[in-house]
C-alpha cells in the first residue's frame, strides 16, 4: 500500500505550521513597527526606532530610505534598502544576479540594486554633456525592511534644518537673460521645440550629520503630497533627499512606464482655486509644452516598446505647492531593463526636444554653478531593480527632481528647472523655478510653508466636473493611434521594406512605428553613418527623409549641406518612392526650387487645421523654417506635375506631391496630427505609385 498520501497530509501540515510561524514573525515585527520586506534574507525585523538609531551611528553603512507610489506597492510602507556601494562606467555594468541563481530569494519578490544614474550618463548614447565627474553609483542591498509609515515617522528626527548662505547660483535677473537669449538664439532658429534650462540653489548646513537628512526627509513625508517617490539615499560620500513626482521609467515583466509630466499651475497664497486651474488648463503655452514632451517620450517608447504602446490621460497631479498635468505612456518590451534605461536618457521634461539636440543647447547655455559643476544627479534618475515573485525583472525609476544633494561637508544643491518653449515669459520661468524648488526649501526652512484656504485637500481640484472636463477636451486632441494599443502585426514586411533615415530628431522611431502597423518592414538609418547614402539609392523600397533641429538654408552647417546633398541624390535616382517629413520636407522643396525663409513666430507643437489637397486636417507643426510660394511660382511647378498644400494667405508650403516623391511640412506621426497614420501611409503609397518610369 502506497504512503503517498500520508507524506502529503504530512506535507500539508507541515507547509500549515511554517505558514502560522511566519504570520507570527509577521505580526511581531508589525507591532515591533517593522514589516516583512520584499526580499533578502531572512532575519530579524527591527522596530523603526532601532533602525533610526543605526541610521544615525557615525559607523552606518549606505542605506536608502523610499516611500513609493507605484502600481500594488503600499505607499503608507517606507522600504529600508542597506548595503555596499559600488561605483561602475557604464548602465550595463549594473552588476544583477542572473535569473533563478538566488534560491533564497526564490518564489519572493527581491531588490538586487539601487543605481544613482548621474545626467553625464547619457554620453552612453552619444550626446554632449559637462562630464563633472558625478558618479554612477550602485547600493547593492544586503538588508531590506519595509516600516509602516506612522512608525517610521515618529521615529525621526524633527528638528528644523539650519542653512546659511542660501542662494540661486544665478540670480532671477540673469535667469531671465538666459531664458530670452535660448528663445532667440536656439528655440528661433529651429535648433529645437523646447529646452529646459537649470540653476541652482545653494547653501550650507553647518555641522551637517545624519540626523540633519533624516530630519529633512521627516519633513518630505510630512509635507509634501503628490510625489511618487520621497526618499534620502546616503552613498557614504553624499546624501539626496528629494520628493520627485515623475516616473523615469517603471518595468514589469515586459510592460514598460513612462510617465510626461509638464504644465505648472503655480498656487497662489491664497490657495489654489478651480477658477485658476482652468485658466492653467486653458493656456496655450501649458497645453503645447506637455504635448511637446508627450512627442518626446513617446519616441523613446517606440525605440524600447518594440511590442507596441498607448497614452493614457491627461491628468492633474497636484501637490503641495503646485500642480502639474500629465500623461502615462505604456508599452510592450523585450529589452533588458538596463537597456531600458540607456534608451530612455532622459526625459524631454528635464532636457528639451529633441533630446540629442537639447544636450548641445544645455552644454552651450547652462550656467555651471559657482562650484563649477554641471548637472550631478539633477534631472538623472534613481533606478530601483530587483525580480517579481516570479523571477521576472523589475524596474521602477524616478527622475531626480525636487531633490537636495548634500556633500559630507554639508555644501547643499537644489537644482530646478523651467521648460522654455516660443510663448515662454522670461519672468514666468523664473517665477517657476522658484516654484519647483518650493517643496524642498520649505522642508529646509528657507522658504514658509504655503497657505492653505479651508477645504483644499488632496484630489479636490482633480474631482471637479469642470476640470474633468476640460482634461478631456484635451483629450479629444490627440491622435486616435496612439490612445490604443497598435503592435506590428504578423503581416509586418507584407507591404515591402521602408528606410527611414535619422537627421537627429528620433521622431523616426515613432514615423517606424507608423509604418511597421501598416505592413511595412522598416529599418532606420542616421544620416551620418558610413555608407548610407549608397544604401539609400540602392534601397529596393520606400525612403523616409526624416526630420532634424537646424537651418536647411545654411550652406556652412557640414551637417545641413551632407543632407542636402542626399536629398538631391535621392530625388533624382531613387525609384522606390520618396517621402520627406519636416526638414525632410523642407530639404525636397529647396531642392524643386522654393524659397525656405523663417518663420515669424516659430511653430513648435503647434496644432493647426489646414486645408490638406481640398479636405481639412487637423496637424501638428514642429518647425521654425518653411518653404514658402505664390501662386506664380505654383504654376511654373505645375507642368513638372508637382502640386502643392499651401496657405492662401502666408503662401507657406504644407505638403507637396510630385512623381516618385512627396513631402509633410507637419509631423504625421505626432500625438498632434489626428490622422497621422491614415495620411502617411497615403502619401508612401502615392510617392511609390507615381515614381516615373526609367
Amino acid at each position: 500500500m502506497s504512503d503517498q498520501p500520508e507524506q502529503s497530509e504530512q506535507s500539508e501540515q507541515s507547509e500549515q505550521s511554517r505558514q502560522s510561524q511566519q504570520s507570527q514573525r509577521a505580526e511581531r515585527s508589525r507591532r515591533a513597527g517593522a514589516t516583512p520586506p520584499p526580499g533578502g534574507p531572512e532575519r530579524a525585523q527591527p522596530s523603526a526606532a532601532a533602525l533610526v538609531r543605526r541610521l544615525l551611528a557615525a559607523d552606518c553603512p549606505p542605506y536608502a530610505l523610499l516611500r513609493r507610489r507605484a502600481p500594488g506597492h503600499d505607499a503608507d510602507t517606507v522600504e529600508v534598502l542597506i548595503g555596499p556601494v559600488t561605483e561602475v562606467d557604464r548602465l550595463a555594468d549594473i552588476p544583477l544576479p542572473e535569473p533563478g541563481t538566488d534560491p533564497a530569494r526564490a518564489g519572493r519578490p527581491a531588490w538586487d540594486a539601487l543605481a544613482l544614474v548621474p545626467f553625464r550618463q547619457i554620453r552612453e548614447r552619444g550626446f554632449q554633456a559637462h562630464d563633472d565627474g558625478t558618479p554612477l553609483a550602485v547600493l547593492r542591498p544586503d538588508e531590506t525592511y519595509a516600516l509602516p509609515l506612522p512608525a517610521l515617522l515618529a521615529a525621526l528626527p524633527a528638528h528644523q534644518v539650519r542653512v546659511t548662505g542660501g542662494a540661486f547660483d544665478v540670480d532671477d535677473e540673469g535667469y531671465a537673460r538666459i531664458v530670452r537669449r535660448v528663445i532667440d538664439e536656439e528655440i528661433g532658429t529651429g535648433e529645437g521645440a523646447n529646452f529646459v534650462i537649470r540653476r541652482t540653489f545653494e547653501g550650507e548646513i553647518p555641522g551637517f550629520a545624519a540626523r540633519d537628512a533624516l530630519a529633512l526627509f521627516h519633513r518630505l513625508l510630512a509635507g509634501e503630497r503628490g510625489a511618487y517617490w520621497t526618499y534620502v539615499v546616503h552613498t557614504g560620500e553624499r546624501t539626496l533627499v528629494g520628493a520627485s513626482p515623475e516616473v523615469h521609467v517603471r518595468m514589469s515583466g515586459e510592460t514598460v512606464v513612462m510617465n510626461p509630466i509638464s504644465g505648472t499651475y503655480r498656487y497662489p497664497e491664497q490657495g489654489p482655486s478651480v477658477a485658476g486651474l482652468l485658466a492653467f488648463l486653458g493656456d496655450r503655452k501649458e497645453v503645447e509644452e506637455l504635448s511637446m514632451v508627450v512627442d518626446e517620450e513617446l519616441k523613446m517608447m517606440c525605440a524600447v516598446g518594440d511590442r507596441g504602446g498607448v497614452v493614457v490621460g491627461p491628468r492633474l497631479r497636484e501637490m503641495a505647492h503646485l500642480a502639474h498635468t500629465e500623461y502615462e505612456l505604456r508599452g510592450r518590451s523585450t529589452l533588458d531593463v538596463r537597456e531600458v534605461l540607456r534608451q530612455t536618457m532622459f526625459a524631454a521634461t528635464v532636457t528639451g526636444s529633441p533630446v540629442q539636440n537639447a544636450c548641445r543647447v544645455i552644454a552651450r547655455h547652462e550656467p555651471r554653478g559657482t562650484d563649477g559643476r554641471g548637472r550631478g544627479y539633477y534631472a538623472g534618475a534613481l533606478a530601483l531593480i530587483g525580480r517579481d515573485a516570479g523571477g521576472a525583472r523589475t524596474l521602477d525609476s524616478p527622475i531626480l527632481i525636487r531633490t537636495a544633494d548634500i556633500d559630507g561637508r554639508g555644501r547643499l544643491r537644489v537644482p530646478v528647472g523651467a521648460t522654455l518653449v516660443r510663448h515662454s515669459d522670461p519672468a514666468g520661468e523664473v517665477a517657476e523655478t522658484h516654484a519647483k524648488a518650493a517643496g524642498v526649501l520649505t522642508a529646509l526652512g528657507v522658504r514658509a510653508a504655503p497657505a492653505r484656504t479651508a477645504g483644499t485637500g488632496a484630489g479636490r481640484l482633480a474631482d471637479d466636473p469642470r476640470v474633468r472636463a476640460a482634461l478631456d477636451a484635451r483629450r479629444a486632441d490627440l491622435a486616435p493611434f496612439w490612445l490604443r494599443m497598435n503592435a506590428p502585426g504578423q503581416g509586418a514586411g507584407s507591404a515591402g521594406h521602408a528606410l527611414v533615415i535619422d537627421a537627429e530628431d528620433t521622431f523616426t522611431s515613432m514615423l517606424a512605428h507608423l509604418l511597421a502597423t501598416s505592413g511595412l518592414r522598416v529599418e532606420v538609418r542616421g544620416f551620418a553613418e558610413p555608407g548610407l547614402r549608397e544604401a539609400a539609392l540602392a534601397h529596393p523600397g520606400p525612403v523616409v527623409l526624416g526630420p532634424g533641429p537646424g537651418d536647411p538654408s545654411d550652406a556652412a552647417d557640414p551637417r545641413m549641406r551632407l543632407l542636402r546633398g542626399l536629398a538631391a541624390d535621392l530625388l533624382r535616382e531613387h525609384r522606390h518612392g520618396l517621402l520627406g517629413v519636416c526638414l525632410g520636407h523642407e530639404l525636397i522643396a529647396a531642392e524643386l526650387g522654393l524659397e525656405i525663409v523663417r518663420k515669424r513666430v516659430p511653430a513648435q507643437g503647434a496644432q493647426e487645421r489646414i486645408d490638406f489637397f481640398g479636405r481639412p486636417e487637423t496637424v501638428g507643426f514642429y518647425n521654425t523654417f518653411t518653404a514658402r510660394c505664390d501662386a506664380e511660382a505654383e504654376a511654373a511647378l505645375a507642368p513638372h506635375r508637382v502640386v502643392l498644400s499651401r496657405d492662401a494667405v502666408s503662401g507657406e508650403v504644407h505638403a507637396l506631391r510630385g512623381p516618385g516623391f512627396g513631402g509633410l511640412q507637419f509631423h504625421p506621426e505626432s500625438v498632434l496630427t489626428l490622422g497621422g497614420a491614415a495620411l502617411v501611409a497615403q502619401e508612401l503609397a502615392l510617392a511609390r505609385q507615381t515614381v516615373p518610369q526609367a
